[in-house]
């Protein structure tokens, strides 16, 4: 068949699209030229490109710059809002990351924190209907449903007393799985076999896998200061309503690494039902649960593997790991076990089944900072100081005397009493002259950033409050002392984000802050203060309150970088007996919503 005679301009139709291509692209380029520079429509696409840049910023160079103009105080915008969708965000805890990581010993399950450069500077909005918090104690029994619209646990726990829903409310009856015949019954079962709110004998209490935390919120009744913990986890939130309940909490999941918590914490260590498998990778758990346990301490599981169908192997093994560590066991009651830890060595683990060892004397059982886990025992004489139950002083007694603990710190003794009468005399301060909200409803749960010696918690004992006594791992490791005080704390640094949700404190505290950012010689920064700041907001509830003291030039950058997430600021002198340049802004972080969730 012979060749066709087409017309010129049929015979290369690739050449003429290309050329139609290029003409189009020309022009709409022009056309869009006059559109951004001579009418509104530029105004509008370049704040949205501000926008876009404020939220994800993925170029590091751009994020930099963004923050070097935040801090100095150029940046005519305030940080834009995160999506609707990251109301409950938690950076460390974010289980689309952490589904990719091992799942042996729950590592997947524990903190993997996002650097800087990866996550968006952006400010976490509240859930559509938030409503400042119910205030304490009203909060124990009942929180707004609309602060934590989340129905899962209500579904499948109800029938067990631990939460449901009620018209606006979520109401909690005070149940668990092993007690459903409340809280309270449950602690007065206990009463017949522990020292529970005798005397002060025992202050400092760890829940481990707490649920809503009902056992915690009842014992705080007691005259004891629990801590619950639990991971994020398939009933979503467990810590979250603990939290807006007031009660002590946070995230954590025991898996590869040690606790955030020095040696000989707690007076009093719970397990109800908390699925912990103790005797699991050579009873490296129940290890871990000694390291933190106070010599002559408390140990409670309720719930399986104790006396428990089908897990007689389990059973026997914790109660041989228990045996090799001299653990007393006071009683087995029902599906209750408790156990008493020796208040001193009073014996060393043998070569047994488990190969549990003593640490050798260059191990610090206090470091617990991304530390992974060992299997050997601290030895009681190992750490300096008095601090087993019954030897140490009792409650409230054991929150002003200095801590044998502190003392054995040089100028330790001198250090903890002019740390006492600081922080009672700047407390004073807060209150009277700063107007700060403590010691009134608005105010339940408090984090102290950079805690040292706990003394602005100890000086808020008589409040209707709880302190989170944050101690960073770069600072002198104090935390074993806010223990012994019968206060309760963390490690954390601050160049990371803190594991709790969104809008869980009323008061976030930080003298120094700083320094909480520096390198330890005090060189260079580590970190920036916007993002540690973005963090604060996050973990801070709408309307709450932020009290930070600084050098005059620090408060003046804090107060541009307040400006920029939208807090309301104050900045005043320093108390007049104070020595020292200080200077102390008060800021309050303002209840904003979405512009979708307004209308």
């Amino acid at each position: 068949m012979g060749h066709v005679n087409l017309p010129a301009s049929k015979r290369n139709p690739r050449q003429w699209k290309l050329l139609d291509l290029v003409s189009a692209a020309f022009f709409g380029l022009v056309l869009l030229f006059f559109l951004l520079v001579f009418t509104p429509l530029g105004d509008s696409l370049a704040a949205k490109g501000r926008q876009a840049l404020l939220r994800s910023t993925p170029d590091p160079r751009q994020r930099h710059r963004l923050v070097e103009l935040i801090e100095a105080g150029l940046s005519p915008q305030q940080i834009e809002s995160c999506p609707a969708d990251s109301a409950d965000h938690m950076p460390c805890e974010d289980p689309r990351r952490n589904s990719q990581l091992s799942r042996e010993m729950n590592f997947y399950r524990e903190r993997h924190c996002p650097l800087p450069d990866d996550s968006p500077l952006c400010l976490i909005p509240p859930p559509d209907g938030y409503k400042v918090s119910v205030p304490w104690p009203q909060s124990l029994h009942k929180i707004w449903h609309a602060n934590m619209p989340y129905n899962k646990i209500a579904d499948r726990k109800g029938h067990q007393g631990w939460m449901k829903e009620e018209g606006e409310y979520f109401i909690f009856p005070g149940g668990g799985t092993m007690f459903p015949e409340g809280a309270i019954a449950y602690i007065d079962k206990l009463k017949q076999y522990i020292p529970i709110n005798v005397g002060g004998v025992l202050r400092t209490a760890l829940d481990m896998g707490c649920g809503v935390a009902s056992w915690g919120g009842y014992l705080l009744n007691e005259g004891m200061l629990p801590l619950s913990f639990a991971p994020r986890d398939s009933h979503k939130s467990q810590i979250q309503f603990a939290l807006e309940r007031g009660i002590p909490a946070f995230v954590a999941m025991l898996g590869t690494r040690r606790l955030p918590f020095p040696a000989f914490s707690f007076d009093l260590v719970h397990c109800s039902r908390c699925l912990i498998p103790f005797t699991a990778y050579n009873a490296t758990y129940f290890v871990e649960v000694d390291r933190l346990l106070r010599p002559g301490g408390y140990l409670v599981i309720s719930g399986p593997p104790v006396q428990w169908a089908k897990q007689d192997k389990e059973w026997a093994d914790l109660q041989a790991v228990a045996r090799i560590l001299c653990y007393e066991l006071i009683v087995v009651d029902g599906n209750t076990a408790i156990w008493k830890k020796p208040a001193a060595d009073a014996c060393v683990p043998s070569q047994n089944e488990f190969g549990i060892e003593l640490c050798d004397e260059f191990n610090d059982p206090s470091y617990a900072w991304y530390f992974k886990l060992k299997r050997c025992v601290t030895g009681a004489s190992s750490v300096k100081g008095e601090y087993a139950v019954g030897t140490i002083p009792k409650w409230p007694e054991r929150l002003t005397q200095a801590p044998s603990r502190a003392v054995s710190m040089k100028n330790g003794f001198d250090l903890f009493e002019a740390d006492t009468r600081r922080w009672v005399r700047r407390v004073a301060y807060y209150k009277n002259s700063l107007k700060v909200k403590l010691g009134t409803p608005a105010i339940r749960n408090i984090m102290d950033m950079n805690a040292f010696f706990g003394g602005f918690a100890a000086a808020l004992a008589s409040d209707p409050v709880w302190v989170m006594n944050a101690v960073p791992p770069r600072k002198p490791l104090t935390l074993d002392v806010i223990f012994d005080r019968g206060l309760i704390g963390v490690f954390h640094d601050w160049c990371e984000p803190f594991s709790t949700y969104p809008r869980t404190y009323d008061l976030i505290h930080v003298a120094g802050i700083e320094s909480l950012i520096k390198t330890s010689d005090g060189r260079r920064n580590r970190c920036n203060i916007v993002d540690l700041m973005v963090e604060m907001d996050r973990i801070l509830r709408p309307e709450g309150t932020v009290v930070i003291r600084d050098v005059p030039e620090v408060i003046e950058k804090v107060a541009r970088v307040a400006h920029a997430v939208r807090w309301t600021t104050t900045i005043h002198e320093k108390e007049p007996e104070s020595h020292g340049r200080e200077k102390i802004m008060v800021a309050t972080k303002t209840l904003w919503k979405l512009p979708s969730a307004s209308h």
